[in-house]
């Protein structure tokens, strides 16, 4: 998180602590502070994988997914969305171990 976010999520608990925040707009903020979502081209879901010493099968069972999908994202013919792209973005930060 950036320096500014934050400070921004500090103050927004501090006012939500003092009663001048709800915790529905608290929520709002901790949403905005997560980190972004990067994509992944097919080069860089192989670079992952191979960083991590798996096979695409194992890649797989990792990413509860088939080894085909691995596949056609590493061929580029599909592209990893929603709860799997963010399991991408969190190996690629963290290591495949994360998720043991």
């Amino acid at each position: 998180m950036s320096d500014l976010k934050s400070v921004m999520y500090e103050t927004a608990q501090g006012l939500h602590r003092a009663g001048g925040l709800d915790k529905a707009t608290l929520r709002e903020i901790e949403s905005l502070c997560l980190p972004g979502i990067r994509e992944y081209s097919a080069q860089d879901i192989k670079r992952i994988r191979t960083k991590a010493r798996a096979s695409q099968g194992v890649f797989a069972r990792y990413l509860n997914i088939s080894a085909s999908t691995v596949q056609k994202w590493e061929t580029g013919q599909k592209k990893p969305t929603g709860a799997s792209l963010k399991l991408l973005n969190i190996i690629d930060d963290r290591g495949l171990e994360v998720l043991s």
